[in-house]
């Protein structure tokens, strides 16, 4: 139910016709490269959400966050939704591979309505880059307040800054290449919203979205990925596999030169490419913005 583009958590901004299960492995790759930061976004949260009961993670994907959940939360029972079966079928492997399976489980269904079918209340609702996939993000955050305990915690994750990978020049192409892959992302980002049933354009001011939810005690906190260079192996992997996404996504939205620059850094047999040049680095930033129910 999210596009996890860093995420993030779902890869690229097309909503429908997309093959889950085929992204799964980019989706938990980058979710696991990611995971020191979403460690400093649960320790946060961790500071005034205090031995939670229930801990909801909508848009949860393949559950890389929510297996964190549980045990940053060890006396907490969590729940990942998401639309996509193949992706809950990993996030329940994940539980079982980090033993915690014995207090998660996973509901399959369309955000807002199914949160509907949970059993009680949460204290804690996480939505990592979920909500701007429905429609009217208002309505969808009153929805997720709904389903909050008296004093319950709401959290979303949207927002921050893109992911940057390379220099600003690379000694190829124009200089500038992932600042207009940003613009052409932001591009077809704003189409998909046009296009979602129900779609109403809101101001992006997520604290504010929040209190018109009927929370109050809004906060905001960005949290930041530094993987400098030289990468990792897996970082290395990660750039890869998601400048791979972004040619199959966005070519069509960059000029013949930005595609055959793309081109040559996806080649690995060429020496300047992402596969072996020695400056490829992953620095990333995501904000969370976070309300309470009143009691």
């Amino acid at each position: 139910m999210a596009h996890h583009h860093e995420h993030e958590q779902r890869h690229g901004h097309d909503h429908g016709d997309i093959d889950w299960a085929e992204l799964a492995p980019l989706l938990e790759a980058q979710a696991e490269l990611f995971t020191p930061l979403y460690e400093r976004a649960l320790t946060w949260l961790a500071k005034e959400v205090t031995e939670p009961g229930l801990i909801v993670d909508a848009g949860s994907g393949p559950g890389v966050i929510s297996s964190l959940f549980a045990e940053t939360f060890p006396g907490a029972r969590v729940v990942a939704v998401d639309s996509s079966e193949p992706l809950l079928e990993r996030a329940r492997a994940r539980a079982v591979r980090q033993g915690v399976a014995d207090r998660f489980g996973t509901l399959a269904g369309e955000l807002p309505e199914v949160l509907g079918e949970l059993d009680y209340p949460a204290d804690l609702l996480w939505a990592s880059r979920s909500v701007h996939h429905l429609g009217d993000q208002r309505a969808a955050l009153a929805a997720c307040a709904e389903r909050l305990a008296p004093g319950g915690t709401l959290a979303v994750m949207e927002g921050g800054l893109p992911a940057r990978f390379l220099p600003r020049d690379i000694g190829f192409g124009r200089p500038g290449l992932q600042a207009r892959i940003d613009a052409a992302e932001e591009e077809r980002f704003s189409r998909m919203r046009a296009e979602l049933p129900g779609s109403v354009a809101h101001v992006e001011d997520w604290p504010a979205l929040l209190t018109s939810a009927g929370l109050h005690h809004t906060r905001s906190r960005t949290f930041l990925l530094d993987l400098p260079a030289p990468a990792t192996d897996r970082a290395r992997a990660y750039v890869v596999a998601a400048l791979t996404r972004t040619r199959e996504v966005v070519a069509e939205d960059l000029d013949a030169d930005d595609r055959a620059t793309l081109d040559r850094l996806l080649d690995p047999a060429d020496p300047a490419g992402v596969h072996q040049r020695p400056d490829v680095f992953v620095l990333a930033a995501h904000t969370v913005h976070s309300a309470v129910r009143p009691v």
